[in-house]
């Protein structure tokens, strides 16, 4: 079937820009992303990844996250699973 549909949309260009880095590592055109995504669309009859709105506990470590406050530092990886048993 001859590829005649078209889509049009805006983005941020540095949205845009990462996005097309990460195709181009990958070997795909942005062209052939979009029709990939459209293709897991239609076989997942839905979005190909989930999709949730955090509660506010996690929005809560998200924003203290990104403010750097609140973070504990392991040493190690051994010391990590320590830490979380």
């Amino acid at each position: 079937m001859a590829k005649t549909a078209m889509i049009r949309a805006r983005l941020e260009p540095d949205l845009k820009r990462d996005a097309e880095t990460v195709f181009s590592t990958l070997g795909l055109s942005p062209t052939e992303a979009i029709t990939l995504f459209y293709k897991q669309v239609t076989l997942h009859h839905g979005l190909p990844f989930e999709v949730r709105i955090p509660n506010a506990e996690t929005r809560e470590a998200l924003e203290q996250a990104a403010r750097k406050e609140k973070l504990t530092e392991y040493a190690s990886l051994d010391d990590l699973r320590v830490a979380a048993e």
